[in-house]
This record gives structure tokens, sequence and C-alpha cells, in this order.
């Protein structure tokens, strides 16, 4: 009689596939660009002084980044302002979302999750992978789970070795 005890990786051959959201951050550094340095004692912006900070501004330090375009104080900034911006940074090619540094990579993240083919996931077991090693916001997970739902028979978040069960499509 062989007492050798075979090992099975039952996660290897369980037919889990394993969903990294990490993959859907932003590939290019992400710049805050807060209007607050160019307001008048931080609080007022002057249209003429505005425009001549931005036709002097170098513009080439933004160069394959994306800006993201806020104002740090409660200083009531007028719409036209957010569109010059636009200008300038479309001369250059820079890309620009609005909102703080937060904000801007979860717009991302979301454009890219919108962008996926969820009929790829259809009839699968799905683990959204909890650990990662960048940040990634939680309304992504939130946003990937609903997109999963019509498609996968499960969806799990961890690891697939410890999951935790999320959805689990009922059979009729």
């Amino acid at each position: 009689m062989n007492n050798e005890t075979t090992l099975v990786n039952r996660v290897a051959s369980s037919q889990l596939i394993t969903l990294k959201l990490e993959n859907y951050l932003p590939k290019q550094e992400i710049v805050p660009f807060d209007i607050k340095q160019f307001l008048f004692r931080e609080l007022i912006l002057k249209e003429m002084d505005f425009r001549q900070a931005l036709k002097d501004l170098d513009w080439t330090i933004y160069q394959n980044k994306t800006l993201a375009v806020w104002c740090s104080n409660d200083a009531i900034v007028p719409t036209w302002a957010y569109m010059l911006i636009a200008k300038h940074a479309a001369e250059k090619g820079i890309e620009i979302y609005f909102g703080n540094v937060d904000e801007v990579i979860r717009q991302i993240v979301h454009n890219n999750l919108n962008e996926v083919d969820w009929s790829q996931y259809e009839s699968s077991k799905v683990v959204i992978k909890g650990c990662s090693d960048l940040p990634v916001p939680a309304s992504a997970y939130l946003l990937a789970t609903s997109k999963l739902i019509p498609y996968a028979t499960s969806i799990m978040y961890g690891e697939p070795c410890s999951t935790v069960p999320i959805f689990k499509k009922s059979k009729i």
C-alpha cells in the first residue's frame, strides 16, 4: 500500500476568474491644478490677470500627465475660467478632468470599467481581487459588481483561496 498523498490545488482547478481592479487605474500621473493659486488674495478671480497667468504658465511641466482641475477654497470661480484652462491644456495635448486627484482617479477608473465587455464573464465564477499593490477606490468595486451581475454565475471578493461570497445566480 502506498502512503504517499497527492496534493491537489483546488484553487487552480476551480475555474475561478480573478478580476484585478488595479488594472483599471490611470496609467499617467495625475497632477492637481488648483485654481486657488491664480486668485487675488486666494478669493477673487480677476479676468485679465487670470488670462495672463494662464498664458504665461509653462504648460510643458504637465506633458504626459493628467490634470485634476479644481479650486481648493470656497472662492466663486466662474465657469468660463475652467473653459480657459481646458483651452490651454487642449492646445498642449494635456488630458484634464474636473475634481481633486482622488475624484479624477475615480472618474478614470469608472471610464475604464465602462469600456469593458462584461459579456466575457458570461456563466463565470469571478473573484474580484481584494488586496492590491495600489489603492483602488471603493466605487470601482461597486461598479464592477453591478456590471458583472447580469453575466457571472457567482461573484466573490478577496483572493481565490479565501473569498467572501457576494452574489450567486439562482438556478431556475
